[in-house]
């Protein structure tokens, strides 16, 4: 078994190490410091007279800062040890690292302490198959600085590292050979930054200390406000409390300024989409409204700046299209794979005119809406003029980047993720059951947005009937009346793709499901095929391929569950509403720390503990942001015109809940619900 991995994490800039705090590259894992997408350090190793450490103990402060305490050398030193190691790890907008050695002796001791480094500038997208990549390397004595650096034509990397105490520099690391009084110690402050496009290295040494206090000041204080500014939490049931809180904190994490954008946006999750990912921004920021509000604008303004507006085969853009993912990697800056910008989502273009109208209904902030016309209507029109490929009405999508393009173009991306109960993939173009709930949802909310505020009536007319329209023609040819639930998709030829899939969920969550045949849908959500007691699965049991241990043929995602949840209240199914909600923060719980992107379908009876599966991400963006979701679907928060409405259907166990100053239009206001087990019991009093 691989020993734990650890991480701290400032927006765009992370570095994963061992338990010991050191680095050295790991093939299947993105070990290192990262930024934009590229490895800064790939080999960062301590040693004390020529030993490596072994780790006491670990204090992690927050999610950008942590404490190693280690010994040298192997596990029989441990015992009465003359000396230990304390490194104070913190990243913000550089890589800071403060080195303590201690001697516990009554005698003064020598101490050969080294530090190796090295970067081989990989693009994260690479990780599994490094190249080998022409480094230039510089020790910088007078300064004590080592420098690294890699160019490719305009694409340049740097990597600067500087101590505050004098050390023989050369170009694999730094010694320090030091001498400590009896029950003394010795310490030095590491600076590491990271330069793109060349910049003009510095001397690092002045004011280091002072510099590095006033960024960790910093960071603390904008964690303060962050939390500050969300609404208190307060829960009869034990753990929920901190769960919240560790939410909050994971998407203050999740943060990251794009260059040349001033606010920071969220993106996806540690370690593999440390990036804008357009469908992950989106859906975080609608999960999050009652809480982090302050996420969507900028989120939409970000994503309005990079809205496609042309025809770009590699790129998959087209006119209006909103973006996949944003890439700063060498690979999408030389087009090796996918671009640096890549469009290959169908999904995200409606979503994008739904978190707009959302965001107005929770804020207020007509302006916004108004700044924003061009590219929502752009947006609108891709769904009919791009979006439809085959002219039935349907969105569909089709990988025209056929070396690099992403096979399926929808939340369930792997390519294996859309099939047929049997195992058969349909052939493209594919219009799977989700899309056409979002293209419902973007029609009516844009409509609502047209007549409100850009004042164009007729446009409004002409898109409420096409969603009306869309919705009589999606419930005839999707609904399967043998089986009782929606196709999971359809083929070009218009034949259904009969699998039974959690997808069906958002389609509750978009109101395109017909009010007759919701309770049947929700009893497929919550029976035995698909709900596995900690959520609902991505692809139901029975199946040829289902696999429980499957990203989309089986496992059970949080964010996937609290979309569903909330599509099961706004039909008033509450009871199943509930279940799914309690299953997910019964997972959490159990789990503790971060929530998991995903996890194993195992039936929760066989394996009595959520199987994490390897490949997810944790911390991850849309998955604290489900947390949240299910908090605001079970206190039934709704704006509705100025003011807040609360309807709660809270599960069994929970006991009360109060949420606090929960900001919107109507200033702050509070909700309170009860299980109701308990208000049965207070009734009994």
């Amino acid at each position: 078994m691989k020993q734990e991995l650890v991480h701290v994490i400032a927006g765009n800039i992370f570095a994963i190490t061992d338990a010991q705090g050191d680095i050295e590259p790991d093939p299947q894992l993105p070990v290192g410091l990262f930024a934009y997408d590229t490895r800064f350090l790939s080999h960062w190793v301590l040693r004390i007279d020529g030993e490596r450490t072994n780790a006491l103990s670990r204090d992690d402060l927050t999610y950008f800062e942590t404490r190693f305490f280690l010994v040298p050398g192997t596990a029989s030193h441990y015992i009465d040890a003359d000396v230990s190691i304390i490194r104070h790890r913190s990243v913000h907008d550089c890589f800071h690292e403060n080195i303590t050695v201690l001697n516990h002796s009554s005698q003064p001791a020598e101490y050969t302490v080294r530090l190796e480094m090295a970067s081989d500038f990989t693009d994260i997208v690479e990780v599994g198959q490094v190249r080998q990549r022409a480094v230039e390397v510089a020790a910088d004595p007078a300064r004590q600085q080592l420098v690294l650096r890699y160019q490719r034509e305009r694409f340049i990397r740097e990597t600067t590292v500087c101590s505050t105490v004098p050390a023989d520099v050369d170009e694999q690391g730094m010694t320090f050979r030091i001498r400590i009084p009896p029950e003394g110690r010795w310490e030095t402050d590491l600076h590491v930054t990271v330069t793109m496009g060349g910049e003009e290295g510095r001397d690092l040494r002045a004011d280091l200390q002072s510099h590095q206090h006033a960024l960790r000041t910093g960071m603390d204080e904008d964690l303060s406000r962050w939390l500050d500014r969300a609404p208190q939490l307060v829960a009869e049931r034990a753990g929920l409390e901190e769960l919240y809180q560790g939410s909050l904190a994971d998407l203050a994490a999740l943060r990251y300024q794009p260059f040349s954008y001033r606010e920071r946006v969220p993106i996806g999750g540690l370690p593999w989409a440390m990036g804008l990912f357009g469908r992950d921004s989106i859906i975080t920021c609608l999960q999050t409204m009652a809480f982090t509000p302050e996420l969507a604008p900028s989120t939409l303004r970000m994503l309005a700046l990079v809205q496609g507006g042309q025809l770009d085969d590699w790129l998959e853009e087209e006119p209006g299209k909103i973006l996949a993912h944003l890439r700063y990697g060498e690979t999408g800056a030389f087009r090796e794979r996918t671009s640096a910008l890549y469009y290959g989502a169908a999904d995200t273009t409606p979503l994008f005119v739904v978190l707009l109208d959302e965001y107005e209904r929770w804020s207020g902030d007509a302006d916004l809406v108004r700044e924003l016309r061009h590219p929502a209507r752009m947006a609108l029109d891709w769904i009919d003029e791009y979006g439809d490929l085959t002219g039935d009405g349907y969105v569909r999508y089709q990988r025209r980047n056929e070396r690099y393009g992403a096979v399926n173009q929808s939340w369930k991306n792997s390519p294996d993720a859309i099939v047929d109960a049997h195992g058969r993939q349909p052939a493209f173009p594919r219009a799977t059951c989700e899309l056409q709930g979002y293209a419902y949802d973007a029609k009516r909310r844009g409509a609502r947005l047209a007549r409100e505020f850009w004042g164009d009536l007729a446009y409004a007319d002409r898109l409420e009937r096409e969603a009306a329209a869309l919705k009589e023609r999606f419930n005839r040819d999707f609904w399967l009346p043998h089986r009782g639930y929606y196709a999971l998709a359809l083929d070009p030829y218009g034949e259904p793709v009969d699998a039974l899939a959690s997808n069906m969920g958002h389609l509750l969550w978009s109101g395109i499901v017909a009010d007759d045949r919701a309770e049947a849908v929700a009893e497929h959500l919550v029976g035995p095929r698909l709900f596995s007691g900690w959520g609902v699965r991505t692809f139901a049991t029975g199946q040829r391929t289902y696999n429980p241990v499957g990203a989309h043929l089986g496992a059970v995602w949080p964010s996937d569950n609290a979309v569903i949840a909330a599509g099961l209240r706004r039909y008033r199914l509450d009871a199943q509403a509930a279940r799914i909600a309690a299953g997910v923060f019964d997972m959490t719980l159990t789990l503790g720390g971060e929530v998991p992107e995903v996890i194993a379908g195992y039936e929760r009876s066989l394996t009595t503990y959520p199987v994490q599966l390897a490949t997810s991400c944790r911390p991850q963006a849309w998955s604290s942001g489900s947390l949240l979701m299910l908090l605001a679907t079970v206190l039934g928060l709704r704006p509705t015109g100025d003011n807040l409405l609360v309807d709660p259907a809270v599960p069994e166990g929970f006991g009360r809940l109060e949420l606090l100053d929960i900001p919107g239009r109507w200033g702050h206001s509070d909700a309170y619900a009860r299980d109701r087990s308990t208000e049965r019991r207070h009734r009994l009093r």
